[in-house]
């Protein structure tokens, strides 16, 4: 018998190699993000379709796919922090603000609603799954922010503030995790499970990750070109640099366990507040070419591990049609209807036109999975403190939110020439 992990490479490469023969008229011509073109292979290789590659017959997904997940992202708003213009998160202080603020609270809010609504459920296990789904993903926004076609069909303003918001928010989102997440913490009082949001969530996890992200991105662009100066480092290593710094970042905030994202973002950033690195490496296309291998390999994982056996648990009141009627309702009233409102306040955006664009194109993806597993880890570490149900339907909402976003974002590429 043939071994799993002797298949997964052969199918990985092949289709690789068979899609990059056909990428452009995938992307150009029939307007398929290589997202859900990798998703969909994925469905087809897994256990509800050939069955040729199942992941749980010889690893622990949970734990695999946390851990995927961080090492995707981190590498993903390392890029997108480096491909931003210098100071950029000073000089649209304003506009971030609005993103990051009311825009991320709307998410967060509406999608907790929906879920309440359909689901019914208490709302604070609302607040737990929407805590999920409100970041925007840096992965599957490289579809309307990276790449010749949409540097062709997308204004640079709107890219930049697409950019900079997934690449921010995913590290944001820690805090509307934890708060819910200590809300339903049975042994927690109200007051002390705010008190502990204050200090550990934003004091530990979100300042002191970016103190360090900005001290480790200066450090580390003056050793950069302190080498480069004394012809000390090869193009190859050049190049490679950030990758091998978000590693290394995620391997450091692990250990003092802190928010090893939003470090990458702030250190990334950092690193080329002078825009000396990003002129340096932008013909290199060297992140554009990771960033695609990335991409296509965790969509086919997450097609071979979709959980469609947990679509349909009356015992947990999830229904195939909720999910739909949840998946839509997300999607059009999550984000498009808060960001079209506030344009008036959000300098990037020239246009409604421009923020309607922006508004849609606010994917649920990686990020989503990868707040759905830190939840059931420390569900997990206390579980006599939590709610049974806080775990089990966490994992069939989040993943069929991903799913649809997927699929619609991947068959709506054509809005780019609305940008």
């Amino acid at each position: 018998m043939v071994s799993e992990t002797k298949v997964v490479p052969a199918f990985l490469g092949g289709f690789i190699c068979i899609y990059g023969l056909v990428s452009g008229f995938v992307k150009e011509r029939l307007f398929l993000s290589e997202s859900l073109v990798a998703m969909v292979f994925g469905i087809l290789l897994g256990p509800k379709v050939i069955n040729a590659v199942d992941p749980a017959s010889f690893l622990n997904v949970e734990k695999f796919t946390l851990e995927f997940a961080r090492y995707v992202i981190a590498i993903q708003v390392m890029a997108a922090g480096i491909t931003l213009p210098g100071r950029y998160m000073v000089r649209k202080w304003r506009s971030m603000s609005v993103v990051l603020g009311p825009v991320m609270v709307v998410m967060w809010l509406v999608t907790a609603g929906i879920v309440h609504l359909l689901f019914e459920i208490d709302f604070k296990q609302s607040l737990l799954i929407a805590s999920c789904a409100a970041p925007t993903d840096p992965i599957l926004a490289n579809s309307v922010v990276k790449g010749r076609y949409a540097e062709a069909n997308v204004p640079k303003n709107v890219r930049d503030i697409l950019s900079a918001e997934s690449g921010v928010n995913d590290g944001l989102g820690l805090p509307f995790l934890y708060f819910a997440l200590y809300l339903l913490n049975e042994s927690y009082s109200t007051r002390h499970a705010i008190g502990k949001w204050f200090y550990w969530t934003w004091c530990y996890n979100i300042l002191l990750s970016v103190a360090i992200g900005i001290a480790v991105g200066y450090i580390a662009r003056k050793l950069l070109r302190l080498a480069e100066s004394y012809d000390l480092i090869d193009k190859e290593s050049f190049l490679a640099f950030s990758i091998g710094l978000a590693i290394f970042i995620v391997g450091c905030l692990q250990l003092i366990r802190s928010d090893d994202v939003l470090c990458c973002f702030i250190a990334g950033h950092s690193f080329t507040w002078d825009d000396w690195f990003r002129e340096e490496t932008k013909d290199a296309h060297f992140q554009e070419v990771l960033d695609g291998l990335i991409n296509v390999t965790f969509f086919i994982y997450f097609g071979t591990i979709i959980p469609w056996s947990q679509f349909n648990n009356a015992e947990l009141t999830i229904a195939p049609w909720r999910l739909i009627v949840a998946a839509i309702m997300v999607l059009l009233l999550r984000r498009l209807p808060v960001v079209v409102l506030l344009t008036r306040i959000t300098p990037a955006f020239r246009n409604y036109r421009q923020s309607l664009f922006a508004g849609w194109f606010g994917p649920i993806g990686v990020g989503a999975l990868f707040f759905s597993e830190i939840v059931l880890e420390e569900i997990e570490a206390e579980p006599e403190h939590f709610h049974l149900r806080s775990r089990e339907i966490i994992q069939p909402i989040v993943s069929f939110l991903v799913f649809s976003s997927v699929l619609v974002h991947g068959v709506t590429l054509p809005l780019l020439y609305i940008g």
